[in-house]
């Protein structure tokens, strides 16, 4: 008989993931660091290295990898769409938000952020395991295509810049110093012309074990920053690591979202790319 089918929503409590833990068709991801995953991890969960979701080109340090890379990924998580994939990590689902966005583009759609990762797991008592999981084969998944939707090239944005301005919404989830130019992180600093400036992890409660603040009020503070919720969104950091956590905030408010992976490594390191320094005029 084949496995009942397992469907979570996109953000996930410790609550709603404990009744189906050992069910089949659940794949549990750990993107956090493999000292603590040695000691403490969830039931089943597999341990995976941040490093196998980017490609290195020149100074761009967070690329999608390529299809080959992306192919080996799938087969050593060990999914098919038919598996639901649950993602955390130890620093509040930046990483995990990278693991969605690369799942998003390959096609999978049963995918998850469990809310506070293991911070928030550990406060409420829930099970834990320290031992290295070994998966179960499965019919190895061949992908066809690349879903190029949440992605924005460097070429695609140049264009948009150049053309049509207006038609997104830019989200620049560094440091403050990163987004003003203050604080050098590529051979140029500053910000993509247009893109306001709110923290990634502004998002997260850290009274309430890294967790997401309501959605409501990150909705009001991210409009108070300058961002239009009727266009299309376009995220970015330094290398799409700490922009994977607004890829799942933009996704979880409905909106069309697309994340530069490019980043500012590439951006920033570019000499024929236009950038703004200093505060964005509110």
């Amino acid at each position: 008989m084949p496995a009942e089918t397992l469907s979570l929503p996109l953000l996930v409590d410790a609550e709603q993931l404990l009744p189906v833990l050992s069910h089949p068709l659940l794949r549990i991801v750990d993107l956090g660091k493999p000292r603590v995953y040695e000691q403490v991890h969830l039931p089943h969960a597999l341990s995976l290295p941040p490093a196998l979701l980017v490609r290195q080109e020149e100074h761009a340090s967070g690329l999608l990898p390529d299809i080959e890379q992306l192919q080996q990924l799938v087969q050593t998580l060990q999914i098919t769409p038919q598996h639901q994939v649950v993602v955390y990590d130890d620093e509040g689902g930046a990483w995990a938000g990278r693991l969605i966005w690369t799942l998003h583009i390959l096609g999978f759609s049963r995918v998850s952020l469990l809310n506070g990762g293991i911070h928030a797991w550990l406060a409420k008592g829930l099970p834990t395991s320290s031992e290295m999981t070994g998966l179960a084969p499965v019919e190895p998944f061949q992908l066809n295509g690349l879903n190029p939707e949440p992605r924005i090239t460097l070429a695609e944005l140049k264009t948009i810049l150049d053309e049509q301005p207006d038609a997104y919404t830019l989200w620049d989830c560094r440091t403050q110093g990163e987004y003003t130019g203050a604080r050098l992180a590529a051979r140029r600093g500053g910000h993509l012309p247009g893109a306001f400036h709110y923290e990634w992890n502004t998002v997260l409660d850290r009274q309430n074990n890294l967790c997401l603040r309501p959605l409501p009020e990150i909705m009001a503070e991210l409009q108070q920053q300058g961002l239009d919720p009727q266009k299309p969104v376009i995220v970015y950091c330094q290398s799409h690591h700490r922009s994977g956590l607004a890829y799942v905030l933009a996704r979880l408010f409905n909106w069309p979202v697309r994340a530069y992976d490019g980043a500012w490594s590439e951006w920033g390191n570019r000499l024929d790319t236009p950038i703004v320094t200093g505060e964005h005029p509110l």
